[in-house]
């Protein structure tokens, strides 16, 4: 129908076009109905029941659209690809086992479990050994739980815990947490490298020794162990560079290697149930000799006998113990698992012997010997640092989220199942270890007993070599994929630009490579090698990674904790308390394994933290902290809603408003440093702009003035909030800003506005709003703060001296104290000093009141001079009468001429010209608007004084030009009123205060950095005449003043003397 309507219409234009026009058609009305054909169309492509959402659907898709955008939704770290490799056909998605169980194995199996556990379990005892890995196992079951929440609570990109802790905790602890993984990732592939340059040099090519003999030097040993590490590192570093293909298929055979070696050992532990014979130690007393050929182990040997009797002297515990030869490995038949439950911790330099008896631990001699030392101080906790290394790797599944095909079923699944797997294997080794070996062969740290052999090696069946070559290969698979997966979290960190220093490590090369990011992980990995001990390396490793698990236990507690819409995680079983416990065992191993490592991860977490903070790139990722935040600022503002505060707890919460000019800027721009110069206040500043029109109409000027607004807070400091309201008339806005703006204990309880200084040129409009907004302030029991003269304000940035004076006429609360006490302490006004003048009437004693008044400030401790003026003379002037009636005049000739507001303009100027010089002084300052050029030539001495009445209102004209204008009936109206005319008393009297409080404070405080002054209040009584003067008043008290700030309290006392 509507087609048809339009085509009826448009035929009845082409034929009404054509009788004007002959046979020419109307081109205009054709292009409009190919616009109604064209919009049918369109029409007609839509769903006949979505007809309704026609209009909607050109701005928001189609629920069809939308979830077909999000379901091929895909944000993830790309995987090391070769750059040179052909793009692969789109494999098919991974399961729980190959894309998350596996990979978890192969990571959280490392280096540890094939060189470190014997001795672990050896020194700590098969109880504490048991503690120790249980320990860390619970660690990261709990840490894994968490884990778990946090990615199946929606779609987590690649990058493991940097991205769950960063869009979980925020942009600032997810930097610092991520550059913590990074590093921990990076000393990991250190670790790896040395462990596997342990592995061939110490068990499989001894011979290859640069150093010398490392068995009898340990300097030597780590020397090697650097030297060839660095040569590892960059064979390593050019293969992930060159064939990351290599890496990626290299991987399996890693894995491979670590499941067979661990197969192999459970194999050899049944396998040598009643022990192996072909295995047997040199034992001197209760002391373990090393290099020791096991045919020449008794005392009739001449090879014992040189080695203790140099020079025919013979050591005295050799003398005095027989020589014997033990089996190293019993069996779990021997019961020699009741000879290990105990631990045998030792000090750097101390013998391993069987015991805790001093003489058969400590050397008293200056010789070693063939007897094996502890070359590191031994306890609980530093073995804890030196295995947890052994469960990490637990964000493997997590990472490959992109590749699952059910992320959130399988990284829970896979990540605990692989936990469980490594925890059973970790615990049945330490029991099984404890049983099997003999207690000095398992604390003999590098097999030097048994002719530098692995220990775990010589359980395993068939042969030693199984574990050896599969230890090694493990152990070069996981450093090649820690150095694969370092480089990129980098680059992803710095891709998130949070970190500016780290944009360099953005960039990829032609073929795709991380290789700024890789080069600078080489570095850091060098920095690791040249520590060249696996125990050195160990603790300081754990402290990154436990950082890292730490924080992902508090981002899970603290989603649950705040309850957030968001937080609706698939893996329901979880807790906070499972969290907080998780955080709690962080930090404990932390601190209990090595409290100066711990405190140099957290000192690097802080610093990170604070260069984000203030330097980073702000992000809105919808973080937990934030929510914190808010949650925390709920609470305060419903424990600040049961009651008002307390007159010690008073601080100004300023509403400014701030009046925009015809181009939407803020017309008084130093108001905001104003508000700036209170913040010692440490109250809240809300700037508020209202804007005249409809706001359906004007929605985009309103957006444009809010970021005008803003950014003149920004560029002064000020810190809060702002808003723009658009009402039908500026005073209605006013009174709603003033009545609603703020929540509960946070509404503002001062207001600072600017003073109109054109009411004079602008007529009624003007004053009514300015003193309609004093009325509401008063009624809603806020204190007004009126600046005059703000364009000669100092700028938050300059330093003023001189005086800040009080004058101190009536009491409303003790805001006039407490005002200069806030500005002082801002650095601009700093050196300013404080006068306090107050008024004596004629019944008071000067002299004691300047007496209590100096104690009332001693007891508020604010430092200031006092003084008490007095004003005697209370006759009325001549001048006052005239002043007054000259007031009055100008009101009844408005009111009889009923004219408009332009005109009104011209006959208040020509009023105060006629009137000027018999009436008045020259005022020796004048308020500049800030907002309107100055573009008039002040020739004679009547611009200069009506200049000076004119307080910063435009200078629309001249005096002789207004006088020229002037039309009869203002000449008539003017001569009228001339008659003299006896002024209104009560009007005389206000005058009259005026003048005379005018006169003292500009003879005392003509030169002050600004005068503080109580405001009167308006009139209560809504009337045009009573409102003008009002301001005249208001004019009268100011005249002559540079800066003056005009004070109204609240009704409430905001300053104490007690404590």
């Amino acid at each position: 129908m509507q087609s048809n309507s339009a085509k009826d219409d448009s035929d009845e234009m082409e034929i009404i076009s054509s009788e004007h026009n002959g046979t020419v058609h109307d081109t205009k009305n054709e292009d409009s109905g190919d616009i109604h054909r064209a919009e049918e169309n369109q029409k007609s492509n839509i769903d006949p029941n979505l007809y309704l959402y026609d209009d909607d659907l050109a701005t928001r898709p189609h629920i069809s659209t939308f979830i077909s955008s999000i379901a091929n939704y895909e944000n993830t770290i790309p995987a090391a690809t070769d750059p040179d490799a052909k793009p692969p056909a789109p494999s098919a998605r991974m399961g729980t086992l190959i894309g998350v169980f596996l990979p978890c194995i192969q990571n959280i199996f490392g280096v540890i479990l094939f060189i470190r556990l014997t001795w672990v379990v050896g020194t700590a005892g098969a109880i504490c050994g048991f503690l120790i890995v249980l320990t860390c196992c619970c660690v990261t079951m709990l840490t894994a739980i968490s884990m778990s929440a946090i990615a199946t609570n929606g779609v987590v990109p690649a990058g493991g815990s940097y991205f769950m802790i960063s869009r979980s905790l925020g942009p600032e602890f997810g930097g610092a947490v991520g550059m913590l993984f990074y590093t921990g990732t990076t000393l990991a592939a250190a670790m790896y490298i040395v462990g596997a340059v342990e592995i061939v040099l110490t068990y499989m090519a001894p011979w290859a020794s640069i150093f010398g003999d490392f068995t009898k030097d340990a300097d030597a040993m780590y020397n090697n162990f650097r030297v060839y590490g660095t040569v590892l590192l960059i064979f390593m570093g050019l293969i992930v560079f060159v064939g990351v293909k290599f890496v990626n298929k290299f991987a399996t055979v890693a894995l491979a290697c670590v499941i067979l070696s661990i197969i192999a050992v459970y194999v050899g532990i049944f396998d040598n149930i009643h022990g192996n014979e072909k295995l047997y130690m040199c034992v001197l007393g209760k002391r373990l000799l090393k290099d020791i050929p096991i045919d020449n182990c008794t005392k009739d040997d001449s090879f014992m006998r040189d080695i203790y009797c140099p020079n025919n002297r013979c050591d005295d515990y050799y003398l005095n113990n027989n020589v014997s030869k033990v089996k190293g490995i019993k069996g779990l038949a021997s019961g020699v698992f009741y000879d290990n439950i105990f631990p045998s911790f030792l000090e750097k330099g101390q013998l391993i012997s069987y015991g805790h008896d001093s003489i058969d631990i400590e050397n008293i001699g200056n010789e070693s010997y063939n007897q094996i030392m502890a070359d590191i101080t031994t306890t609980f906790t530093l073995l804890i640092g030196i295995f947890f290394p052994s469960v990490t790797g637990i964000m493997a599944g997590s990472n490959r989220s992109g590749d699952l095909a059910d992320a959130q079923k399988s990284i829970p699944i896979g990540t605990i199942c692989a936990i469980l797997t490594t925890s059973t294997v970790y615990l049945s080794s330490v029991l099984f270890f404890a049983g099997t070996v003999d207690n000095l062969l398992l604390r003999d740290k590098f097999g030097q007993s048994i002719g530098g052999k692995l220990v775990v090696a010589n359980i395993a069946w068939p042969n030693q070599w199984v574990i050896l070559i599969g230890s090694f290969l493990s152990t070069l698979g996981a450093g090649l994929q820690s150095l694969t997966g370092a480089p990129r979290l980098l680059q992803a960190i710095a891709r998130d630009e949070i970190i500016p220093f780290l944009a360099p490590f953005a960039k990829s090369s032609k073929r795709g490579e991380p290789t700024r990011a890789l080069l600078l992980t080489i570095v850091i990995c060098q920095c690791g090698i040249l520590l060249g001990n696996v125990d050195l390396l160990a603790p300081l490793l754990s402290m990154f990674f436990l950082m890292c698990y730490g924080f992902v236990n508090l981002a899970c507690a603290v989603q649950t904790l705040l309850r957030t819409p968001n937080w609706r995680p698939r893996f329901k079983f979880y807790h906070w308390s499972l969290s907080l416990i998780g955080l709690t065992l962080c930090i404990s191993v932390m601190i209990m394994t090595s409290w100066y490592f711990a405190l140099l991860a957290m000192g690097m977490a802080v610093v990170i933290y604070k260069y984000i903070e203030y330097h980073g790139a702000e992000k809105e990722w919808g973080d937990g902290i934030r929510g914190m935040a808010l949650t925390a600022a709920r609470f305060s503002l419903l424990r600040l809603e049961e009651g008002p505060p307390h007159t010690k707890n008073w601080r100004p919460q300023i509403l400014v408003l701030s009046k925009l000019n015809d181009n939407l800027l803020p017309k008084y721009r130093k108001i905001f440093s104003f508000a700036t110069q209170l913040k010692a206040g440490k109250g809240l500043t809300i700037c508020v702009s209202v804007l005249k029109g409809d706001h359906t109409k004007i929605a985009n000027k309103a957006v444009d003035a809010k970021s005008t607004l803003r950014k003149y807070m920004t560029d002064e400091k000020v810190k809060g909030f702002c808003d723009i309201l658009v009402a039908q008339q500026i005073g209605e806005g006013l009174s709603s800003v003033i009545q609603t703006i703020g929540l509960g204990g946070m509404k503002p309880n001062t207001v600072i506005i600017g003073w109109p200084y054109s009411w004079r040129q602008e007529g009624r409009n003007s004053w009514r709003t300015f003193i309609q907004t004093v009325r509401t302030v008063a009624a809603c029991h806020m204190a007004l703060m009126v600046p005059k003269g703000i364009n000669f304000y100092p700028e938050s940035n300059h330093k003023i001296g001189g005086n800040i004076d009080i004058w101190w006429i009536v009491h409303d609360g003790g805001l006039l104290m407490l005002l200069p006490f806030l500005l002082k302490q801002h650095r601009t006004w700093r050196n300013c000093k404080l006068r306090i003048f107050t008024v004596a009437q004629i019944e008071d004693n000067s002299i004691q009141m300047k007496k209590d008044l100096k104690t009332f400030l001693y007891h508020l401790r604010i430092e200031a001079d006092v003084e008490v003026v007095e004003m005697n003379n209370s006759d009325i002037s001549a001048y006052t009468y005239e002043r007054t009636l000259m007031m009055e005049q100008r009101n009844q000739m408005l009111r009889a001429l009923g004219l408009n507001k332009k005109e009104n303009s011209k006959v208040v100027q020509t009023i105060v010209d006629h009137h000027y010089d018999a009436t008045r002084t020259a005022s020796k300052v004048r308020f500049a608007d800030p907002t309107i050029e100055e573009t008039q030539n002040h020739e004679s001495h009547n611009d200069e004084k009506r200049n000076s009445i004119d307080s910063d209102g435009p200078e629309e004209t001249d005096a002789p030009e207004a006088t020229s204008k002037k039309d009869e009936s203002t000449e008539k109206a003017d001569s009228k009123f001339k008659s003299n005319v006896k002024p209104d008393e009560f009007n005389v009297r206000r005058m009259h205060t005026a003048i005379k409080l005018n006169e003292v404070i500009v003879e005392k405080s003509q030169d002050a950095q600004l005068v503080i002054m109580n405001l009167p209040g308006p009139p209560r009584e809504v009337k045009a005449e009573r409102e003008s003067n009002y301001m005249e008043f208001l004019e009268v008290l100011t005249e002559g003043l540079e800066k003056v700030l005009m004070v109204r309290g609240g009704g409430r006392e905001v300053i104490t003397i007690y404590s």
